[in-house]
């Protein structure tokens, strides 16, 4: 019975239908031949895990705590692994990505909250994007940052043209901006000369300062934010779907299968480069007594010269717009799977990248008229905290919809999983509470 209301509810329309099972996968009996055909969507969700705003949380944090939140960027990568799991479980097992899935389950009314709540995060993912890239154009080509910020914007051309030549091109994209990055990063490591051990130690074992000293908490809560993306939930959970496997249970248990693989190295890759911003800010500025260098540009004009590389800025400036530029990509198809999921509605691409651009563009042109580009550094840490308080929302009904066996059928999760996966739930509503009394107090 559980089975046949899995293949019910899949008959309605596809999310994404433009790209829905348009990829082919090898059907050879070489393992590493099919392997390669899954790979892609997980690339394109890590995207979200290393974004501009990483870079303004990981700076922080690593320039005043030194290396103690590793732990922290550890923790919330395994979280994230564990959900963009069940989020793609979810897009494989129902063929419904979570915004349907909720829109199915709650109604119109709730869904239409959901769907408010989901598009302020994709606004404040969006925000750290267009400040990120605009920083990036001003160090690389001295452009001000009020013009970086409407360049920015032009970006929806680039995508328009990507997605006439196949999904398959940009996740090539992306997967060539990412090792853009990585290369920039592992040689920022081998620059700055960080304390391995230390830095080890802090990834593996945690501090009880970063729950008892408020000021790390909210940078805390910021990467967790930062890290842990709510819309990447959504995203996943239909993208997956754009693979061409046999859409029977044997084919799925082998879709799920690839399609973890694929998240698992992709997310790897993003702990790498989260732990190596945070680790050059600790071993760059940290230890030289630069304790309170949080602002991007700040980070650019002070690495060469405490580096002693005169490349490492321009290195750190282009690595910087790669993670911009592949941010944008991601963004637009999470704004088009939470719009048609949630209220059903559909809007060209270039115009629903236009509107989520100008809900970005707009606020940061008034903090930096208004606050000077000091400002910006503000704006794109509490851009990642409110990204964190978006979780539960999506959270929450994902841990709750892959428990449903009769939603699941028999890719419903394990009762040892769904204690782990609602363990994370709480854990993130409680930072979040915690993060918010904070707040409230003035602390």
């Amino acid at each position: 019975m559980a089975l046949e209301t899995v293949a019910h509810v899949a008959l309605a329309e596809p999310s994404l239908p433009e790209v829905y099972s348009s990829v082919r996968v090898s059907r050879s009996p070489h393992f590493w031949r099919r392997l390669a055909g899954f790979l892609g969507p997980g690339f394109l969700i890590s995207v979200g895990y290393m974004d501009p705003g990483n870079w303004a949380t990981d700076i922080a944090g690593g320039s005043r705590f030194g290396y103690t939140l590793l732990f922290v960027i550890m923790a919330s990568n395994l979280m994230a692994i564990l959900l963009q799991s069940l989020s793609l479980k979810l897009g494989v097992a129902t063929e419904r990505d979570l915004a349907q899935m909720c829109h199915e389950t709650f109604g119109p009314k709730v869904s239409f909250v959901y769907w408010f709540w989901a598009e302020v995060g994709i606004a404040a993912c969006d925000l750290a994007e267009v400040i990120g890239s605009a920083i990036a154009l001003q160090l690389l080509f001295h452009i001000p940052l009020i013009w970086g910020v409407l360049i920015t914007g032009l970006d929806v051309l680039l995508l328009l043209m990507l997605q006439r030549w196949g999904f398959r091109t940009i996740e090539a994209l992306v997967i060539a901006l990412i090792g853009t990055i990585i290369g920039m990063f592992g040689v920022q490591m081998f620059l700055s000369r960080p304390e391995y051990g230390l830095a080890l130690h802090s990834l593996l074992i945690p501090s009880r300062d970063i729950i008892a000293n408020p000021s790390m908490l909210y940078i805390a809560v910021g990467i967790l934010g930062a890290t842990v993306m709510p819309h990447n939930l959504y995203l996943h959970s239909s993208i997956v779907q754009s693979r061409k496997y046999e859409r029977t249970p044997k084919g799925k248990r082998e879709a799920i299968f690839m399609a973890n693989i694929d998240s698992v190295l992709a997310l790897t890759v993003a702990l790498f480069v989260n732990a190596a911003i945070l680790i050059v800010a600790a071993a760059v500025f940290h230890r030289s007594g630069h304790f309170e260098v949080a602002a991007i540009e700040d980070a650019y004009k002070l690495l060469s010269p405490l580096v002693g590389a005169g490349f490492a800025s321009t290195l750190f400036a282009v690595a910087l717009l790669a993670s911009g530029q592949n941010s944008s990509i991601t963004g637009t198809l999470a704004g088009q799977v939470v719009m048609e999921g949630f209220i059903h509605f559909k809007l060209a691409p270039w115009l629903r990248r236009m509107l989520t651009r100008s809900l970005a563009i707009i606020p940061t042109i008034l903090v930096v008229a208004f606050a000077g580009e000091k400002g910006t550094e503000k704006l794109l840490i509490f851009s990642q905290v409110i990204l964190s308080l978006q979780l539960t929302f999506a959270v929450v009904p994902l841990v709750m919809f892959t428990s449903s066996r009769k939603k699941m059928g028999e890719f419903v999760n394990s009762y040892g999983l769904q204690a782990v996966a609602w363990v994370v739930a709480v854990l993130i509503a409680g930072l979040n509470g915690w993060l918010l009394l904070q707040m409230v107090m003035g602390v």
